[in-house]
């Protein structure tokens, strides 16, 4: 077995980073974890998989059994891809491989497509030639007499075939891993436990709604967690930003069990970028080294220190700067009234009433070109209703300035339609046409459906044309033309689950054929990765795949790419490149294109970890964000809409 230093120094080494131990050299002076960061999840799960890919083989060489603790969740797919991926085509036997997965919902059926059991099947075991005897997954349906004894008879199990070798670990917003919620205790083994509500609220989504979340689970302890030999702990996004910060730098405490890893002496966080984002050197780099001050992380910088002092921009003094770690940039500026000025600037710039460009104006320090005076631009909204939840009041402006706008929806959304909604479409469409079979069918289906049925063909359409018929009604609200509307059905979409496919070559061919249609100056896109369900990054990979294909062609050239974020986040200030102001009939207006969603409101079913309508969410996000910009020095707004370039 490699020690904690000899693995590690292997992963980091690819991303040319040499290994010290944690908290022993500047960089990570508060950091108590090891941790490695890449630009996304694709590289690092490669990696991962890699790395317990010769685990696998050192051990089959020594004619020993490769023990491995395995995670469920969205996390460690990629790395189950990559493995049986190597089974298929490099012949990386499992035939020594005894698995041992973290934790199981209680109860839970094994055929049920929410199981764990289920999920680590469809991932991974049904695609290799691991032995069904040396799988190992907490059983969901174990008499609640007999689960005492069989979580004692799992932990010796474990402890028969000579422990963990490799623990694979995901983390959750609570600080949980495996099942092990805030007040686990170290020593804590494998049993039953309750869920912690926002637990449940995350998983809400893959059960359709919260209310179908079981209550508790069984789950390996801390304890036998700690006691792998290795431990890699995977975290993808900007909604583990937080969490992954508390455990990385926070102390030891049972309200984020994920602390405890602290103590593990081969433990290594592999993070990407967005949940590396809150890390001390990561969002705050002056406060731990010597920084390269570049023109965007001078206004990153600018822009905290005004957050945090509660200073307008302008009123930041040279004190204020060398207090915070950035004597440095005082010293390549000159003074802090030389370096406001120039950042304040920057802001202000930012703010424009003309997303499509300002007609016969000076365009050398607005966010958009001037010319062509009309543009042809296509909003890509993921979701029926992304477009105006998240940029409802730049639509508006766009159409209103006479822009050639083109709204597509990527997916048909039918997903998030519930039963009860369908089923009085079906009915309301049944007594205008009582012969009608396709919806007599539909109505059976859903009076007898169970929550392990996935819909039919029809009661999928049905969800879809509700989907549709609330976006035309919000967009003709909007004053666009019916056929300046254009609905995608991204094939990837449409599996009736909340699985989805992988992203295929018909997803990205569609994208094109729309964007080679419409020969766009502008093209607007959801760049929200925290959505719960990941709708959001995958149709934004399908854009980007597109753009590579098509940006040689002449058109593309005079295009430009403009990023808005959803529901759960925005840009921080220091991000933004374009902020869209809004007055308050606007704000109103806004409003009402997202009433016209009718079926995404009052108990939405993909609500999030936020109790809020989207509405409501939207327009308290706008005005945060105009009052952000207020509190720098700058204009006072109702709201704003903010955006972020992306260059290709």
């Amino acid at each position: 077995m490699l020690t904690r230093k000899d693995k590690t120094v292997k992963i980091a080494n690819h991303k040319n980073i040499a290994y010290t131990e944690a908290g022993t050299f500047e960089e990570t002076r508060f950091e108590k974890i090891h941790n490695v960061i890449f630009k996304d999840s694709k590289e690092p799960s490669i990696l991962v998989a890699q790395e317990i890919a010769d685990l696998i083989k050192e051990k089959a060489a020594k004619n020993q059994p490769c023990v491995l603790g395995l995670a469920t969740g969205s996390s460690p797919i990629k790395v189950y891809e990559e493995l049986v991926r190597m089974h298929k085509e490099e012949g990386l036997s499992f035939s020594n491989v005894v698995s041992f997965n973290l934790d199981e919902y209680y109860p839970m059926d094994k055929s049920n497509i929410q199981s764990y059991f289920y999920f680590m099947h469809e991932h991974l075991f049904n695609h290799v030639d691991i032995l069904p005897e040396n799988i190992n997954i907490p059983d969901g349906k174990i008499n609640p007499e007999d689960l005492y004894q069989y979580c004692i008879d799992y932990e010796m199990k474990i402890k028969s075939v000579g422990g963990l070798d490799f623990q694979l670990l995901g983390i959750g917003r609570t600080g949980h891993i495996g099942f092990n919620e805030p007040g686990s205790h170290l020593n804590s083994r494998t049993r039953n436990i309750t869920l912690d509500h926002i637990t449940r609220v995350d998983a809400a989504p893959a059960f359709l709604g919260i209310d179908n979340v079981p209550r508790k689970a069984i789950t390996m302890g801390i304890g036998t967690v700690m006691s792998a030999k290795r431990i890699v702990l995977l975290a993808w996004g900007a909604n583990k930003g937080e969490i992954v910060k508390e455990t990385i730098e926070g102390n030891i405490t049972a309200e984020v069990p994920a602390t405890y890893l602290q103590n593990h002496n081969n433990t290594t966080f592999i993070l990407d970028e967005g949940a590396a984002s809150e890390l001390t050197r990561v969002k705050t780099p002056w406060l731990v080294t010597a920084c390269v001050w570049n023109e965007p992380l001078k206004l990153k910088a600018v822009v905290w220190l005004s957050e945090l002092s509660g200073k307008s921009i302008l009123k930041l003094t040279d004190t204020d700067y060398n207090n915070n770690g950035m004597s440095g940039l005082l010293t390549e500026e000159g003074t802090a009234y030389d370096l406001n000025i120039k950042m304040f600037n920057k802001m202000q710039q930012t703010i424009t009433g003309w997303p499509g460009g300002k007609p016969d104006a000076d365009d050398s320090n607005r966010p958009e070109r001037a010319t062509p005076v009309k543009k042809r631009i296509i909003i890509f909204s993921p979701h029926p209703d992304d477009d105006v939840i998240s940029m409802g009041g730049t639509f508006d402006r766009l159409v209103e300035q006479g822009h050639d706008v083109h709204i597509a929806y990527q997916t048909s959304g039918n997903i998030a339609v519930s039963d009860e909604e369908a089923l009085k479409f079906a009915e309301i469409t049944q007594s205008l046409c009582p012969d009608c079979d396709e919806t007599q069918s539909i109505i059976n289906f859903l009076k007898i459906k169970t929550d392990n049925d996935i819909d039919s063909a029809e009661v999928r359409k049905l969800k879809g044309l509700i989907r549709r018929s609330e976006s035309l009604a919000a967009t003709r609200y909007l004053d666009l033309k019916d056929e300046n509307v254009h609905f995608l059905d991204l094939p990837f979409y449409e599996t009736g689950t909340i699985k989805k496919n992988n992203i295929g070559v018909d997803d990205v061919a569609i994208m094109k054929a729309l964007i080679d249609k419409v020969k766009p100056h502008q093209i607007y896109a959801a760049g929200d990765l925290a959505d719960p369900h990941g709708t959001h990054k995958v149709c934004l990979d399908a854009l980007f795949m597109a753009i590579e294909d098509l940006k040689h062609i002449d058109y593309m050239k005079d295009c430009w790419v403009w990023l808005y974020r959803g529901a759960w986040h925005e840009w921080e200030s220091y991000q933004i490149e374009m902020a869209v102001p809004m007055s308050p009939d606007q704000v109103l207006k806004k409003r009402h294109a997202i009433f016209y969603h009718q079926s995404q409101k009052d108990g939405v079913m993909f609500q999030g970890g936020d109790s809020r309508e989207f509405w409501v969410r939207a327009e308290d996000r706008n005005r945060l964000t105009a009052k952000k910009y207020h509190d720098l020095g700058l204009a006072d707004y109702a709201a704003i809409e903010a955006f972020k370039r992306y260059h290709f």
